[in-house]
């Protein structure tokens, strides 16, 4: 088996969009439309160290939502347009600027954990040093 330092680093935007192992480039990163694998059948890279959270679901929040929310307020202000056009004006488009996104944002978050080395964040205490006498000696 390879190690990692013999794999050419990989660009996460490279990887993650296109939903690749993010250490070989070849392997597959999903196993469904959003569960990610046990490991990479090719180099065998262990995905147990990805934890994305949250995070693909604030992105697409922030850049799908909201502009579908921008359509369907200026569509009712400007036009005082009745439900049935909301259902197929505003529905496909909020569907269409929620859904896709998810999975290359997933999978960038991802391959950008693995090549950046992020991992949990840990308290480290201080070394114990003898106090000092405050004051003059």
């Amino acid at each position: 088996m390879i190690s990692n330092a013999q794999w050419p680093p990989l660009r996460p935007m490279q990887t993650g969009l296109r939903g690749r192992c993010p250490r070989c480039g070849q392997g597959h990163l999903f196993e469904g439309f959003l569960k990610l694998r046990k490991e990479c059948e090719v180099c065998h890279l262990d995905y147990s160290f990805a934890d994305p959270a949250d995070g693909p679901a604030f992105f697409v929040i922030c850049f799908g939502c909201v502009p579908s929310v921008i359509l369907a307020l200026w569509l009712e202000v400007a036009f005082s347009a009745p439900y049935w056009v909301h259902l197929f004006t505003t529905l496909p488009f909020m569907l269409l600027t929620c859904i896709p996104p998810l999975r290359p944002i997933k999978g960038w978050l991802v391959a950008s954990q693995y090549f950046y080395k992020a991992e949990e964040g840990k308290l480290i205490q201080p070394s114990v040093e003898p106090e000092r006498p405050v004051g003059p000696s």
